[in-house]
């Protein structure tokens, strides 16, 4: 269990489209074997501590033909952002897909004093 122990906490949240592959012939749709799509969100403001991260596929748009094989992740978080990942694999042909995520970590208040 992640423990909060901060008056203060932030909630961010973000969606983004991570390919179109069908639009332009891309691997996630033409391509077989294990295949990866990576990318770099960064937080409007950083968090005091490595916040929880939660992400999901919000939309996806897969070939019919063959199974639908599907992992997202978030790796490498820390206070200032994240790596969101897609993979597939086997036969599984990806058109589209869209992430949103959402971060929960203790932020700075305003009644925080920095002492030097």
């Amino acid at each position: 269990m992640k423990r909060i122990s901060t008056s203060s906490f932030g909630v961010l949240q973000g969606s983004r489209v991570l390919f179109s592959d069908f639009a332009d012939g891309g691997v996630m749709w033409t391509g077989q074997g294990p295949r990866e799509s990576r990318h770099i969100v960064h937080f409007k403001e950083a968090f005091l501590e490595v916040p929880a991260v939660m992400v999901g596929i919000s939309m996806w748009d897969m070939d019919q033909k063959t199974n639908s094989r599907a992992d997202i992740s978030a790796e490498n978080v820390t206070t200032e952002g994240f790596h969101l990942v897609f993979r597939t694999w086997g036969d599984t042909r990806v058109a589209r897909v869209r992430a949103d995520w959402t971060a929960i970590g203790p932020v700075k208040s305003e009644d925080d004093w920095d002492l030097y």
